[in-house]
């Protein structure tokens, strides 16, 4: 894919619907009673890697690209899978699935790409061994594949030493099948789409969801008791503000540019990029807030702007950390420095995103440099095309698009089509708002 230099963008669009959300309605209607229906699915290559895994388990789950039916058979209605479970790229499968199957009658073995045998799995091995699961590494490194054994479950309180939504709904997801309540405490308040759905779905959770505002997402606990059976749900799935991200950001740095992305999830675990973007000084705008089921929704319009440089942080980072690499791009059109710190999750994403982008923004004539747990960009400097080895990360891939976009020659993407484990349609989307 080759990428020259815009002028000007404008138009309406939406976005896919958000993956976070769309893996919750695969894995949570599969383990429910009844059919649960799912309006807006992401139709990306990790949200299909949850469907094929839990249709391998026996769950009859009807696709037709706009609407997906989950024919659930309750907490104890997966069957022992014929075959390998196969996450493909996704994270989130690998580690949600890990605590469903850390309590089912048969054992499993669960793997995925290339990719998904380089990323740790130690940190939810720890707690589903605590509470009794039987998992073992097959690579002895504490990647997949992993070896998952059911058993009998007990209720832990558990102290995450990261703020992860997927370490964090694994033990949930286990703590249903637990013989008493399971408590996991976070450093900081990570995504909470598990809360909300499981609680939609008849799940007793306590947790302070309902409190939480763009304010006060610091250390929080969620608390899981063991349930007797889930209830099927009619769930409309918001667009991925990490998708959006990347339409925020072009449209914020391209000349003459002015962007409304309607339909968009602004979760207050989930709106870091919004709240960055305003502190750089960006014309951005919430209009039409509103609710779809749990989840709160509005449309946002971005400008052209003026923008300066600030620090990324602390409690901020959980809700923008699938964002940053496209902040860093943000961050070369401001004027200032912007210092990213407490990041270093980055370094065990799908690559090691923190010396990815270091390394391709430098050779597009950024002033960029790498820190231990983050970066610092002095923004203001022309960057000009090159050839950019995305890793086959797709987060990577979309931001040297859009700075690609805003930079003097052609910058080429030669495995651009890494996009589609979350966007599918990205580029043809990119271009509609070209004129």
């Amino acid at each position: 894919m080759n990428i020259t230099k815009v002028h000007a963008l404008s138009g309406e669009m939406t976005v896919p619907g958000d993956k976070s959300i769309s893996h919750r309605s695969v894995m949570f209607g599969a383990l429910a009673k009844g059919t649960t229906t799912v309006q807006n699915f992401l139709q990306g290559a990790d949200c299909l890697s949850s469907i094929a895994c839990f249709k391998a388990m026996g769950i009859n789950i009807e696709n037709d690209g706009t609407q997906v039916l989950i024919h659930g058979k309750g907490l104890h209605g997966l069957s022992n899978p014929e075959s390998i479970l196969d996450a493909g790229n996704s994270g989130t499968t690998t580690r949600l699935i890990s605590g469903i199957l850390a309590a089912q009658p048969f054992t499993t073995t669960l793997t995925g790409d290339a990719s998904i045998q380089k990323r740790p799995m130690g940190r939810i091995i720890t707690p589903l061994s605590m509470m009794g699961a039987q998992i073992e590494s097959l690579s002895g490194n504490g990647c997949a594949p992993l070896k998952i054994t059911g058993a009998h479950l007990h209720g832990i309180q558990y102290s995450s030493p990261v703020a992860s939504a997927q370490v964090k709904s694994a033990i949930l997801l286990a703590g249903l099948y637990a013989d008493g309540e399971t408590r996991v405490t976070e450093p900081a308040l990570s995504r909470n789409h598990t809360e909300l759905m499981l609680s939609a779905f008849g799940a007793k959770i306590i947790s302070g969801v309902g409190d939480v505002t763009r304010e006060n997402c610091g250390s929080a606990s969620a608390t899981i008791f063991p349930a007797e059976e889930l209830y099927a749900q009619d769930i409309i799935v918001p667009g991925d503000i990490s998708s959006a991200a990347y339409f925020i950001v072009v449209g914020l740095i391209t000349p003459n540019s002015e962007i409304t992305i309607k339909n968009v999830g602004i979760n207050p675990t989930r709106d870091g990029i919004i709240r960055v973007c305003q502190a750089m000084g960006a014309d951005l705008v919430l209009e039409n807030i509103r609710s779809a089921g749990r989840e709160p929704v509005a449309d946002i319009t971005v400008r052209t702007s003026s923008l300066h440089g600030t620090v990324i942080e602390g409690a901020m980072i959980p809700t923008l950390i699938d964002e940053i690499p496209a902040i860093a791009v943000l961050a070369c059109f401001a004027e200032g420095t912007t210092t990213i710190r407490d990041a270093q999750e980055l370094k065990v994403k799908e690559s090691n995103r923190i010396d990815v982008m270091v390394k391709q923004l430098s050779a597009m004539g950024a002033d960029i440099e790498a820190t231990e747990d983050g970066m610092i960009i002095r923004g203001g400097r022309a960057l000009h095309g090159t050839v950019v080895d995305s890793h086959m990360d797709h987060r990577i891939a979309m931001s040297f698009a859009i700075a690609g976009m805003n930079s003097d020659g052609i910058t080429e993407i030669p495995d651009a089509g890494c996009v589609d484990i979350s966007y599918p349609g990205f580029f043809e989307d990119l271009q509609k708002l070209q004129y």
